[in-house]
């Protein structure tokens, strides 16, 4: 088993920053892949970015390229979304995930997930 915990989210006027963190425990040494996902209420789970739990290989959603960086420091088990130029778009509960064998955008390939933390942008 992994265990996920999120912090880092709150209220930003647009055009803020936000730095979410992911800190995993258990298991670590069985990850692959760890995935940044959203969901705004009424929406579908939303792939954000990627990223491999020891290459540093990133993925992002295009809607969010140029403005957030996902990156980890495998001393500190932790995974962190750098989020800039933020946007009332970018509302939502951001949830971190991961994955034994997978690294992408199809949450159904993850297996362990975090409680969310939830990021809200006011205009």
């Amino acid at each position: 088993q992994v265990q996920l915990v999120e912090s880092g989210g709150g209220l930003v006027q647009a055009g803020g920053s936000l730095r979410l963190s992911c800190a995993a425990s258990g298991r670590t040494f069985s990850v692959y892949g760890m995935g940044w996902f959203r969901q705004a209420p009424g929406k579908e789970r939303e792939f954000v970015a990627a990223i491999t739990w020891s290459g540093g290989w990133t993925t992002y959603t295009d809607s969010v390229k140029g403005r957030f960086t996902i990156s980890r420091d495998n001393a500190k088990n932790t995974v962190y979304l750098q989020m800039n130029s933020l946007k009332p778009e970018d509302t939502a509960v951001y949830y971190c995930a991961a994955s034994q064998q997978y690294i992408g955008s199809n949450y159904r390939r993850y297996d362990y997930w975090g409680q969310g933390t939830q990021v809200t942008v006011s205009s």
